[in-house]
């Protein structure tokens, strides 16, 4: 599996950070039952980071703007009708998936359409399945109109471990279904704000796979 881009850095850091403690723990620490238990939990340290990073090909082969697809690896936690009051100001059903540390975290989009609006927020660093974490934490608001002329919001939210939101999408930009639209480091959430009436084919703490879970049919 690849290796996400916007984990190059960070593995690169954790390599050095990684290394020199293994350098430092050999050069002061003469015992052998401390400082091989140390250099194996360094290494599977670093693999963990490697493996946050994992960057999965999938491809949605028979594009279909009826069928809502999750946008995340993770598991569903919230789905409920609520009033999404920054920028569809209606009653919508949500839908919330969760990513733990473990999951992946590359962000797709559910729907072919054009951005209609954008904005990103700075904020708080609640835990990522907080109900308040939608409105109050570090987040992006993203809204895909597509050629049917509905929209659908998604919203990609920082938890409390995240601490940066890579994003690919601008006002205007024409995207795919299935399109990667960004990144959130170590642990997050994405809300997905559909019509009323959808029929949602997921429930509660389903796990799902972005870009190969159906969540919902569109009327």
């Amino acid at each position: 599996m690849k290796i996400h881009k916007e984990g190059y850095l960070s593995i690169f850091i954790a390599f050095l950070i990684v290394g020199l403690l293994d350098f430092l723990f050999l050069y002061f620490v003469n015992s052998k039952y401390l400082v091989v238990p140390f250099i194996i939990l360094s290494v599977i340290f670093w693999g963990i980071i490697i493996r946050f990073f994992r960057h999965p090909s999938r491809i949605i082969e028979t594009p279909d703007n009826k069928t809502v697809y999750a946008p995340a690896d993770g598991k569903v936690v919230v789905i409920e009708e609520v009033v999404e009051a920054e920028y569809l100001k209606e009653k919508r059903i949500q839908v919330s998936i969760f990513m733990s540390p473990l999951d992946i975290h590359v962000n797709w989009l559910p729907l072919t359409g054009v951005i209609s609006y954008f904005k990103y927020h700075k904020g708080k660093h609640l835990v990522a399945f907080s109900p308040k974490s939608s409105e109050e934490n570090e987040r992006t608001t993203i809204v895909i109109k597509t050629p049917e002329n509905i929209e659908v919001l998604v919203r990609q939210i920082a938890g409390a471990l995240a601490r940066r939101i890579v994003y690919y999408t601008s006002e205007k930009k024409h995207f795919k279904q299935g399109d990667e639209i960004g990144f959130i480091k170590f642990g997050s959430r994405v809300d997905v704000f559909l019509p009323l009436g959808t029929n949602i084919l997921v429930n509660l703490n389903d796990k799902t796979i972005g870009n190969k879970t159906i969540i919902a049919k569109l009327n």
